[in-house]
């Protein structure tokens, strides 16, 4: 029996490093994305999860890939949208684009893969420090974060008495496609990112790969919401 990592947006940054990470402990890894991750190893399934349907491409998969008898399952809810909006202006599409990609797709993953959740499986959801506090720019991000660490806090009630647990891993600024394509890809940008942490640098996303992987291996994180953010400057 193999124990399986389902990790959405593997494809890049702290997807595509959990992946490497999980590969290294000796799990198998579904990344389930857009795009393929490059790792060598890593069963690709393509899926636009803001796209209703998704689902008839991915569970045939994952039958194929699981079994009948798997070991631990680690389900990783890291995909994410992310975009610059007002709470006062939000477009109604553009906000359902952003929750479906960020809540209702691991809504439907649970669903779908509880089946497969032997002892000692887990389900871990990237969530972000705006799970539980906000900023200005960021709305339809920051509802979506709050909503996950309460998916995840209902995750943990209702699996009570499986042997399954869940955890929230909240990382701070890290250094991905992501964080660039929103702050800024130049040394400024990333350098006043940077001071805004009280280590002066950014995170790497093997730092969080780590994090997910202990908790996948510990249970006595169940229901926690765990920040992992090198402490963020308050202003």
């Amino acid at each position: 029996m193999a124990d399986w990592a389902i990790i959405t947006g593997a494809s890049r940054g702290i997807g595509r490093a959990a992946a490497v990470r999980f590969l290294q402990a000796g799990w198998r890894v579904m990344n389930v994305s857009r795009r393929p991750c490059p790792e060598p190893g890593v069963v690709n399934v393509l899926a636009d999860l803001s796209t209703p349907g998704w689902e008839a491409t991915f569970t045939p998969a994952l039958s194929t890939a699981l079994g009948s008898s798997p070991g631990r399952v680690c389900l990783v809810h890291n995909a994410a949208l992310y975009g610059h909006d007002d709470a006062l202006s939000l477009d109604a599409e553009h906000l359902r684009r952003v929750l479906e990609v960020n809540v209702v797709a691991p809504a439907t993953l649970n669903r779908l893969v509880r089946g497969y959740l032997t002892d000692g499986s887990s389900i871990l959801y990237v969530g972000s420090t705006l799970s539980e506090k906000a900023v200005r720019g960021a709305a339809s991000y920051v509802t979506s974060k709050h909503a996950l660490a309460g998916l995840m806090r209902s995750t943990c009630q209702d699996l009570v008495g499986t042997r399954v647990h869940t955890v929230c891993v909240c990382p701070g600024f890290t250094d991905t496609e992501m964080m660039r394509e929103n702050v800024g890809d130049s040394e400024a940008a990333r350098a006043n990112t940077a001071a805004r942490m009280t280590y002066g640098r950014l995170i790497a996303p093997e730092e969080i790969a780590d994090v997910l992987l202990r908790c996948a291996e510990m249970p006595v994180f169940n229901g926690a919401v765990l920040h992992a953010n090198l402490g963020q400057i308050e202003t």
